[in-house]
């Protein structure tokens, strides 16, 4: 196995790149050292999730690090053997835990032994991935290629406040090729507003929205009422159901956002994802590019090649021995496809 010393610029893109440079360094043993973090965004450097990440990632993996300091903006780190055993990290703030778990999860797969993580931070965060969406749609697909992980949240943590916490039970794995040309027949429609600590009626107009949308039946669209304690907080999200894969697309009640404003936000991204006639929706994208990678091969379909999937692809190619073509489809989207080199 190469030792060189990965260098990747952390300039053009976002947490994104320091978080899949954290993954295949632990699994590919290969030093890293990476600049610029976050060169571009307001706020650049390592944030309060990016340095738990850090942290984290150099626990598992016995790892000795330089610069994993708040606002830091470059880092090196010198992965050790990645070792199972049970793990707990506090983030802090409403920093995502999602994130942070989409960090060190593929690591634990090629553990020596079986791990518990525990992760406290926010679960739903504007910026990241919902939980529900690691749940439904994530998870399910890489157990698919073979990963034997359980999930569970445990509480629900909301911007500004943060407090969630999240925990997963992981094997160790071997990963399989996955193929996703097609989302396959659609089976099921179904929305949940997610409410604590914000009035009743906002959940109530989201949902109306939402039965008034093209598709939608009032069935299938329930409130969720959460503790007072986990919020305030208020999210929208849309679950679509299909034969190969479930969909899950979210919008976030926020200050001076109407409800009906929110619901069109996740209205918005299912019709684009389902008329595209594409696999995999623009999020998800970037995030299986990672594992079919660590599993040799595979292919899938979106909507368009997005700034993440970009810089994603460029710190796998650094690491891994594939090659990840992206083509126009000629029904439309894009058709990518992760093979050996």
């Amino acid at each position: 196995m190469n030792k060189d010393r990965i260098e990747l610029d952390g300039a053009e893109g976002g947490g994104q790149i320091l978080r899949s440079a954290l993954s295949l360094s632990m699994i590919s043993g290969q030093p890293l050292r990476i600049i610029n973090i976050r060169g571009r965004r307001s706020r650049p450097g390592l944030l309060r999730q990016h340095l738990t990440a850090v942290r984290a990632a150099a626990e598992i993996c016995g790892a000795t690090v330089e610069g994993a300091e708040l606002g830091s903006r470059s880092l090196t780190f010198r992965p050790g053997a990645i070792l199972g055993g049970d793990y707990r990290f506090a983030i802090g703030s409403a920093g995502s835990a999602v994130l942070v778990l989409q960090t060190l999860l593929p690591a634990l797969l090629f553990a020596d032994a079986p791990s518990s993580l525990a992760i406290s931070g926010g679960t739903h965060n504007p910026l990241a991935p919902p939980a529900d969406f690691i749940e439904r749609t994530w998870l399910p697909l890489l157990r698919r290629m073979g990963a034997r992980v359980d999930f569970e949240l445990l509480r629900h943590g909301f911007m500004p406040a943060g407090g969630g916490e999240l925990v997963v039970r992981v094997l160790p794995s071997e990963l399989q090729p996955l193929h996703l040309m097609v989302a396959g027949a659609e089976r099921s429609r179904s929305a949940r507003a997610l409410l604590t600590g914000v009035p009743g009626h906002v959940a109530e107009r989201e949902l109306e929205r939402v039965r008034r949308h093209r598709g939608w039946s009032a069935a299938n669209t329930k409130v969720v009422r959460l503790p007072e304690d986990q919020g305030p907080g208020n999210a929208l999200l849309l679950d679509i159901e299909c034969e190969h894969l479930t969909l899950v697309f979210c919008a976030f009640g926020q200050p001076g956002v109407s409800a009906e404003r929110v619901a069109g936000q996740a209205l918005q991204q299912a019709d684009a994802w389902r008329t595209s006639g594409t696999a995999v929706d623009e999020h998800l994208a970037d995030q299986l590019l990672l594992p079919i990678a660590l599993a040799g091969g595979g292919s899938f379909t979106t909507p368009l090649l997005s700034d993440h999937l970009r810089s994603n692809r460029a710190v796998i190619e650094a690491f891994l021995p594939v090659r990840i073509d992206c083509q126009a489809h000629s029904a439309g989207g894009q058709h990518i496809r992760i093979t050996p080199v």
